[in-house]
């Protein structure tokens, strides 16, 4: 079933052409000058392509029957290193306009200089034109975009050994687990990372080397801070303790495993619920985890030295980062363009399987929190990007009170509980007899409720000693 166009979309093909809108009113397959203007766009300011629109904003669709096809050579086009170069990673997306079936592809604005067929186009009101012969402009194009992205800073001196070797693997076999026969498969470790425009050159000053989407990416811990000294992500829960905290991860190593450190923590102390969507059963808190831990670290401004934070509450889970708002306030999703702050990051990051489309991850949120907590998020695009996600009672994990006397071994039957492993039942044995013998019933406090439930629904509770146990305790 083909979308109907968002009324945000239609608004901007109404409003006509200009520097960051193309009509094309191809009906059969990619007009010619495409990704001339592809190329423009990612070079100046990014925009918004139609197929099956005329120059005049009229609607003539596509053919229903060349879609398909259309679709499947647009990406391996821009997987081609001779028609786009860098290459990039974008989508066409079907939807009906006035019962005709029109294309849209969204151009991010890009943090590299794009050449297509070796040529350099830039865009303005006028359209695309091409400035492969002057040194001027060109030179103009690699300035505003090296003071625009921090993520392109390049280190001559950093080397392959500044690297983790493993990661470097550990991000190919993602890329070749999500795509069978991606190119990465074949290359090696410095023609992967050339690929991904993490080792490039700056054809301005002649620098070449990794840049610092590398290092934060791929680095070992300590070249990171020796590039970025101030780099850091908190996580951080606030439920009992609100003054200072119940648990804090500071996490200071690359971004890969810093979005495993961040869904672990979200995992940690937040519950797991689980719907149908279509004919597939999601976990959907580790949804909205995965596209809220993205966010986080691919859209964070890199140059300010505020730390990444992900704050876990009894209402609320909150992410702020430092930002380069283009709108100050509240995004409506349905009237938002994206934008990427930093491309190499997040085109990475998608190339791996961690990302999905540009945009879509606001989206995402929205549409399961509502199934998850019943909450709206609010996202404020400002100096600091604030998301926050409204929890409920029945989405925040129990938190065990500090009562006295928490020893070594109720802190490990607490982690058993939280994770399923580590802990015999000769432990529970041991814990559970002396505890149970002396509580109760009406005494019983929320941790010890929430043990006995834990070790009832999994029949733990009858494999223990039940010799002189409370009758009510051994009720089923």
């Amino acid at each position: 079933m083909i979308e109907q166009i968002p009324k945000y979309l239609l608004r901007i093909i109404k409003d006509g052409e200009c520097s960051t809108v193309e009509f094309k009113a191809t009906k059969k397959n990619l007009p010619n000058s495409l990704f001339e203007t592809i190329c423009s766009m990612l070079n100046r300011n990014g925009g918004h392509i139609f197929l099956g629109v005329k120059d005049d904003g009229k609607i003539v669709g596509v053919y229903k029957d060349y879609v398909k096809e259309i679709k499947k050579n647009f990406a391996n086009l821009c997987n081609n290193n001779e028609k786009i170069c860098p290459t990039v990673h974008l989508e066409i997306k079907e939807y009906l306009v006035y019962k005709k079936e029109i294309l849209y592809i969204y151009v991010y604005e890009s943090s590299d200089v794009h050449k297509t067929a070796n040529k350099i186009f830039d865009r303005n009101e006028d359209g695309d034109f091409e400035i492969t012969g002057n040194t001027s402009l060109i030179s103009q194009l690699y300035i505003r975009k090296s003071s625009t992205y921090i993520e392109n800073k390049i280190y001559p001196f950093a080397t392959i050994d500044d690297l983790r070797k493993d990661l470097i693997d550990k991000a190919r076999n993602m890329a070749v687990n999500r795509v069978a026969n991606h190119p990465w498969s074949k290359m090696n470790d410095l023609e992967m990372l050339r690929s991904a425009s993490l080792y490039e050159k700056n054809l301005q000053t002649g620098e070449e080397g990794f840049n610092l989407a590398c290092l934060l990416l791929l680095g070992k811990d300590d070249v990171i801070t020796s590039a970025l000294s101030y780099y850091k992500t908190d996580a951080i829960l606030k439920v009992n303790n609100i003054d200072r905290y119940d648990d804090r991860d500071d996490i200071r190593t690359n971004l890969i495993e810093s979005y495993e450190r961040l869904i672990n923590f979200i995992k940690k102390h937040l519950n797991e619920k689980f719907y149908t969507d279509g004919n597939q059963r999601i976990n959907i808190r580790d949804v909205i985890a995965r596209e809220l831990c993205v966010n986080l670290l691919i859209h964070r401004e890199y140059s300010n030295p505020i730390p990444a934070r992900l704050i876990i509450t009894k209402e609320l889970m909150i992410t702020e980062n430092a930002n380069r708002p283009r709108n100050i306030g509240y995004i409506n999703l349905n009237d938002y363009s994206p934008y990427p702050k930093n491309p190499k990051i997040a085109n990475f990051f998608k190339e791996i399987g961690l990302a999905e489309e540009l945009g879509s991850g606001i989206k995402t949120i929205t549409k399961y929190n509502k199934i998850y907590s019943g909450g709206v998020p609010s996202f404020k695009d400002d100096e600091i990007f604030i998301v926050n996600v409204p929890l409920s009672e029945k989405t925040t994990a129990v938190i065990l009170d500090d009562i006295e006397g928490m020893d070594e071994l109720k802190l490990k039957l607490y982690n058993y509980i939280k994770s399923n492993n580590g802990v015999s039942r000769q432990e529970i044995n041991d814990y559970m007899y002396p505890l149970f013998k002396t509580i109760n019933k009406n005494e019983l406090n929320n941790k010890t409720r929430y043990i006995i439930s834990f070790l009832r629904e999994r029949n733990l509770i009858y494999n223990v000693g039940t010799r002189n146990m409370p009758k009510w305790l051994l009720k089923k």
